[in-house]
């Protein structure tokens, strides 16, 4: 799998995750820590999978992913449209993971 599919595959896998363990902590059944663990380790090897030399840097590039997924489900899952701040942010943070990802190594 290429990067670019399983960063966003690795995003998904944890906002879900953390939203049943955070569902089930605000009153929600046991039974929410169950698609949730899974869901948080499926995240962990997803993001495993990714080819770097540190894992840092893998983690560094995720989290501007990471962030613009997040305003994707609070708009789909939660009904709360991302406002011009929200958009903006995530933005300059997908830019920065871009940055890590793609820019020059020394060799």
């Amino acid at each position: 799998m290429t990067t670019f599919l399983i960063y966003p595959l690795a995003a998904l896998a944890e906002i879900a995750g953390c939203f049943a363990l955070w569902s089930w902590w605000r009153g929600a059944s046991i039974w929410w820590l169950v698609p949730g663990v899974t869901s948080l380790v499926l995240f962990g090897g997803l993001l495993a999978l990714i080819d770097t030399e540190a894992a840092g840097r893998a983690f560094a590039a995720y989290g501007g992913v990471y962030i613009i997924a997040s305003l994707l489900w609070m708009w789909s899952m939660e009904g709360q449209r991302p406002t011009l701040w929200d958009l903006t942010g995530g933005s300059l943070c997908l830019l920065g993971a871009f940055v890590i990802l793609l820019g020059p190594r020394a060799a």
